[in-house]
């Protein structure tokens, strides 16, 4: 099968789409499928990539590190008539979003759409933030999803979620699997010698983009006030980002700065050290659509604290693989991380290897069947489009209906921000 894949975020950029995408396609590949992916640039852009596609773009938008497509692009045509796609799958409401749904409809090829992201969390990025414009992008994205052919939610919570917004495309739970080899094995002690962190120390661990809509100021008041009475107890978070620096203000005022150790960002065996290096996993994201650094994190044996949200419940089951905690308070953090520091060697044991079973429950070859599914009850032959033999009239018809929903999809949403009722669904 030949799969057509647009995303707004890709390598290098360190960001949940961006893994997700990477992990699909190289399970795709895998099985002997081709997969062409059409991303932006990025700074730093690994040389020679084999069947990928950049768009040049708009670099660190906003002082934020992602890219933002330009409005015109080169043609893709060419690029494609070679590729012959079976699937179209969008990863994104916007930008290439929009680009996926014009190839799609113009080629007659079933459109993909995996809604990985709560939008309205994120418009701290875009000048203008405000409460109608956070309902824009939710808006915006329900119709999206409804131009779409079949939807992926990665988690149960979203798909209720999208549901209860108005979704009425097909949606399949498929969430992004975990790649189990990965995180199997590390060399924890190193990493900790790396960092300066002594051999007998309980290590309470973070992985992540260190940004705003992580909630890390509240994670990281809540570790540090278990740090503070726990004398063996030190916090090790691996990223970067904006958050970096009001987490390490927490750790100054209470003193505690040589407990925390920040890693940056790392990669393949340097990660898996990293992760073996911690006793726990602690989570306080509100924001995700599924629990891809904590299924990574069980791989690993972790046990996970975190706070109940989209996404994470479905991974974390309270005192079975670690504490889902429904009090979003510092204080009930704080005590959860105890909780699992004064737990037996024999219960703490039965945590982990908990923890490992889940993250089997998660991995990569599980989520890619279910995908594959999808795309071959959708594949064009399937479904009577094949693309070919159209004529002059019916392509213009086409790109003219086409570029009418996407006109209806994006002023209805934002007709429904503002509520003026200007451009309803039930318009032709």
């Amino acid at each position: 099968m030949n799969i057509l894949i647009l995303t707004n975020t890709f390598t290098p950029h360190v960001g949940g789409v961006a893994r997700s995408v990477a992990a699909f396609t190289e399970e795709y590949r895998t099985r002997g499928h081709r997969v062409l992916v059409v991303a932006p640039e990025f700074p730093d852009m690994p040389r020679d990539e084999i069947d990928v596609v950049r768009i040049p773009a708009i670099q660190n938008f906003n002082a934020s590190d992602f890219s933002v497509v330009l409005p015109i692009h080169p043609p893709l045509s060419d690029t494609l008539d070679a590729f012959r796609p079976d699937i179209v799958h969008s990863q994104h409401p916007f930008l290439l979003g929009m680009t996926a749904v014009r190839i799609a409809r113009r080629r007659g090829l079933p459109l993909v759409f995996t809604h990985h992201t709560l939008y309205e969390r994120y418009t701290h990025y875009v000048p203008g933030d405000s409460p109608a414009l956070k309902r824009f992008t939710i808006e915006l994205a329900t119709r999206y999803a409804n131009l779409a052919d079949q939807v992926f939610a990665p988690s149960e919570s979203i798909r209720d979620l999208l549901l209860q917004r108005g979704v009425v495309t097909p949606i399949a739970v498929v969430p992004t699997g975990v790649r189990l080899e990965h995180f199997a094995h590390g060399d924890g002690p190193a990493f900790r010698r790396q960092m300066g962190i002594p051999a007998d120390a309980f290590v309470v661990g973070h992985l992540g983009r260190l940004a705003p809509e992580k909630n890390l100021e509240f994670l990281a008041q809540a570790v540090a006030d278990f740090v503070g009475s726990h004398p063996r107890a030190h916090f090790l978070v691996i990223g970067s980002g904006p958050s970096e620096t009001a987490m390490r203000d927490v750790f100054s005022r209470a003193g505690l700065e040589a407990r925390l150790h920040v890693g940056g960002i790392l990669k393949q065996q340097e990660l898996a050290d990293a992760l073996h290096a911690m006793d726990l996993f602690a989570f306080a994201s509100t924001s995700e659509t599924q629990g891809m650094v904590l299924t990574e994190a069980m791989a690993a044996g972790l046990p996970v604290v975190a706070l109940d949200a989209s996404g994470v419940r479905e991974v974390v089951r309270d005192r079975h693989n670690g504490r889902l905690l429904r009090e979003t308070t510092s204080a009930a953090f704080s005590a959860a991380l105890q909780w699992v520091a004064a737990l037996p060697a024999e219960s703490l044991r039965d945590l982990k290897q908990a923890a490992l079973e889940t993250a089997g429950a998660f991995s990569m070859p599980r989520s890619a069947d279910k995908a594959l599914a999808c795309y071959e009850a959708l594949k064009p032959g399937k479904t009577g489009g094949s693309g070919e033999d159209v004529s002059a009239w019916e392509e213009v018809m086409t790109a003219i209906r086409t570029e009418w929903d996407i006109l209806k999809s994006v002023a209805g949403a934002g007709d429904a921000a503002l509520g003026a009722g200007l451009f309803s669904d039930k318009e032709d």
